[in-house]
């Protein structure tokens, strides 16, 4: 594949999604002018628009119809307009209007990639009450996309440099996580986390997973699941060839990671693997305390296409205000590159 094209979808129009969209085109515009890979962007026209005007910024896309993706000669940096009823949307806040285009740019973005008008997906953040307030009623991109595509039992894989964090549970109530934990979706996790380490390339793909537990249950004092659920999976894993271990206490197996012992970890639910990976992307004003900016990027295995994502939401406080960064959508589209190459390969 010589040209990957990534369709980057905007999120909700209210929040900084056109601002870092609008922002990281005209940043990759030299390396996209170079036939790295091309961009067809998906979102309010209007929005771009204005978030194109306010940051200064000379509009590097071209309109164009979606039929034009298919002719070798489309714009390298195309944009694709679903908001033809130029809906009224009140940045910063969350609205059924926003909630309606933003699912409607994932919804063109999945048709393009599903079709091979795009070889990947980046979605911009969305606003999730917003989502609902449309009818669109879904507890995030994750269990969206999993409809939209036909796919079930996907995985949240957060990656931040070398912190690769996959996820047995995410969008679900902390009581619901026990039962969730079974040898079928540890093994399904495992599975498809060594495929996307083997799709980066690297050496070597030891994944530790974590124990969900304190201390991995200290003997069964503190529950019984990882001695009787994890344990006997992660043996059964080994016996056909991956290279995996634990369960792995909590409190150390990011440490590990960070050290590179490990080239993934499987976090058990939500937090127990998002806060040290945002911990370490978010960069803070220490003067003001303020974040500045975000690294870090989120993908979805297990779909029949490949989609990456900001790791941050819509940031409604500061939305309008030109001060958020494009730092990690930038890495998504990266990394959805990078992705894109190796299924191609």
């Amino acid at each position: 594949m010589s040209r990957p094209r990534i369709a980057v979808t905007s999120g909700d129009p209210a929040g900084i999604g056109p601002e870092i969209m609008a922002r990281a085109a005209s940043v990759l515009r030299p390396r996209i002018a170079s036939g790295e890979f091309s961009l067809v962007l998906v979102g309010s026209a209007s929005a771009h628009g204005n978030a194109v005007k306010a940051l200064g910024l000379e509009d590097p896309a071209v309109s164009v119809d979606p039929a034009q993706l298919t002719d070798p000669d489309a714009p390298a940096i195309a944009f694709v307009d679903v908001d033809a009823e130029r809906l009224d949307v009140p940045v910063g806040r969350s609205t059924a209007e926003g909630g309606r285009i933003a699912y409607d740019a994932i919804a063109r973005a999945v048709d393009f990639a599903m079709d091979g008008r795009a070889d990947a997906i980046c979605t911009g953040p969305i606003s999730k009450e917003a989502l609902n307030f449309a009818g669109h009623h879904y507890s995030g991109h994750t269990e969206l996309l999993a409809d939209l595509t036909g796919a079930r039992d996907s995985v949240m894989l957060l990656a931040h440099g070398n912190m690769r964090v996959s996820h047995i549970t995410t969008h679900v109530a902390l009581e619901d996580v026990p039962r969730r934990v079974t040898p079928e979706r540890i093994s399904r996790v495992v599975v498809l986390t060594d495929e996307a380490l083997k799709a980066l390339d690297l050496p070597r793909r030891k994944i530790a997973i974590a124990a969900l537990n304190p201390h991995a249950g200290e003997g069964g004092l503190f529950g019984r699941q990882d001695i009787d659920i994890v344990e006997p999976t992660i043996r059964k894993l080994r016996d056909e060839g991956f290279d995996v271990e634990g369960p792995v206490p909590g409190d150390t197996v990011f440490v590990k990671l960070r050290a590179r012992q490990f080239d993934a970890v499987i976090a058990m639910y939500h937090d127990q693997g998002h806060i040290p990976v945002k911990l370490l992307g978010f960069s803070v004003d220490e003067k003001t305390g303020r974040w500045e900016a975000l690294s870090g990027v989120n993908v979805t295995l297990g779909l029949p296409i490949i989609r990456t994502s900001v790791d941050h939401g819509t940031a409604f406080d500061i939305a309008g205000r030109g001060i958020a960064s494009e730092t990690s959508l930038i890495e998504a589209i990266e990394l959805a590159t990078s992705f894109a190459r190796s299924r191609s390969a």
